[in-house]
């Protein structure tokens, strides 16, 4: 690897770093303003909205212009949302622009690593991407914790003090200043990514193609057999992953009674989880036995019933590892598998976009869910309990239905699977999308 890739890199891990600071921030200020406990699972939903109206566009601008590019115009869109925040705007408003932004960067992020390097690098590239992601992760959720904590917040009032002889302003303005030099430091670093030579020059810009081109492939995905079950497990932990990242959060306030700023501190012992499941899955997982981990979704979802019952720390944190382990035993490989078919059907580009789509789609409506449960003053254990016994029903029934296509269509999926075992002469990869990639956290 040359000191491009370490380029590349290092604008992602900073982008992705503010990305999950941000909305513990965010949170923060939707507190400090009194809004409904309702709102604080609406953040990521008008984050993530971008994602899904733009779904079929995204593509075709970030293959418009050099990707750095993209990138750079991507983190300035970062920068102007989170100014909104600190000029006053609803916490709402302002992490929507900043979901413009994520939106736009995401095609791009994947897209210049492809371009920039051989195919025999790309392996050792999507273990880069894997790492920092994790990195990002624990580091960002410990950030955003610890820049709203009472020490912190002090830190900034004294200063305002000393600045200009008085407590003035908004103490968490100046955390979110904090988080958009993250944002401004990614784009500086973009300023400097190489070109990758590549000719940008997308083979159609008309919305109305794009929208039946993406519509086409998206059908195409879903009637695949393989293909439906690994998007609808994939589909499913997303929504899921999601829901739980608000989840844990109540929970460590109201079982383990630590503060938002240290339960922050539980999502990076999650990624953790996660990391550890992932590595364990490329070990002992092959691409064409990956459908038999839905088996670990189905327990994962019985062993998230266990929070309703742990009140202190310790069984906590190793609670959240397991379930996070699991969450990366069972996804990676599906994972993988559901990009590998993608491929060959329609391309990866069109493959992930699809990919995007879908998962991006049960976010929302996994989250707009859980925020109607909390409108109506539902405990956390009923909340957990609906969504753990969720998951695992769920799981279930996607392993019934493939159970169905194996008695209904045997020779069709021996085949494909057998294909993709003599293709893979290695356990699966993660294919470059970690299972908690920039969603943020």
């Amino acid at each position: 690897m040359d000191r491009g890739f370490y380029t590349i890199m290092s604008a992602q891990f900073f982008s992705a770093l503010a990305d999950n600071a941000l909305l513990i921030a965010a949170i923060a200020l939707l507190r400090d303003i009194n809004a409904p406990d309702s709102h604080e699972p609406l953040l990521k939903l008008v984050f993530i909205l971008s994602y899904v109206v733009l779904a079929a566009f995204v593509g075709a601008f970030a293959d418009s212009m050099p990707k750095a590019r993209v990138m750079l115009i991507a983190n300035t869109v970062k920068i102007a949302g989170c100014g909104l925040m600190m000029a006053g705007l609803h916490p709402l408003i302002g992490y929507a622009v900043v979901g413009l932004g994520a939106a736009a960067y995401s095609p791009a992020k994947y897209g210049i690593v492809t371009e920039y390097l051989p195919p025999a690098s790309l392996v050792l590239a999507n273990s880069w991407i894997e790492g920092l992601t994790v990195a990002a992760i624990v580091f960002g959720s410990a950030l955003g914790g610890w820049l709203i904590s009472p020490a912190i917040t002090g830190h900034f009032a004294d200063m305002t003090h000393a600045v200009v002889g008085m407590h003035s302003g908004h103490l968490l303005v100046y955390s979110m200043a904090c988080i958009t030099l993250l944002y401004g430091i990614a784009a500086f670093i973009n300023l400097y990514v190489p070109d990758t030579g590549v000719d940008h020059k997308p083979e159609h810009s008309s919305p109305a193609w794009l929208l039946r081109d993406f519509s086409r492939c998206v059908r195409m995905l879903w009637q695949d057999k393989l293909g439906q079950i690994t998007l609808a497990t994939t589909t499913l932990f997303w929504g899921a992953g999601a829901t739980l990242q608000f989840i844990m959060l109540r929970w460590a306030e109201d079982h383990l009674h630590v503060p938002l700023h240290e339960a922050t501190y539980l999502q990076g012992i999650f990624a953790i989880g996660v990391a550890i499941g992932a590595v364990l899955a490329g070990r002992l997982v092959t691409i064409d036995k990956a459908v038999q981990v839905v088996a670990v979704g189905i327990a994962m979802g019985f062993v998230t019933c266990l929070m309703t019952v742990i009140h202190t720390l310790v069984p906590a944190a190793l609670l959240m590892t397991a379930v996070g382990a699991m969450a990366g035993f069972f996804v990676v490989p599906m994972n993988a598998l559901l990009q590998h078919r993608g491929h060959l059907l329609m391309g990866s580009g069109h493959s992930i976009a699809v990919q995007n789509f879908n998962e991006n789609l049960s976010i929302l409506v996994m989250l707009a869910l859980y925020s109607a449960l909390v409108s109506i003053d539902l405990s956390i254990d009923t909340v957990i309990l609906l969504f753990a016994l969720f998951v695992a029903a769920s799981m279930y029934g996607v392993r019934r239905w493939h159970q169905h296509n194996l008695v209904q269509h045997k020779d069709e999926l021996e085949q494909m699977l057998a294909w993709a075992a003599s293709h893979s002469d290695k356990p699966v990869e993660s294919g470059g999308r970690h299972p908690h990639d920039e969603r943020p956290g």
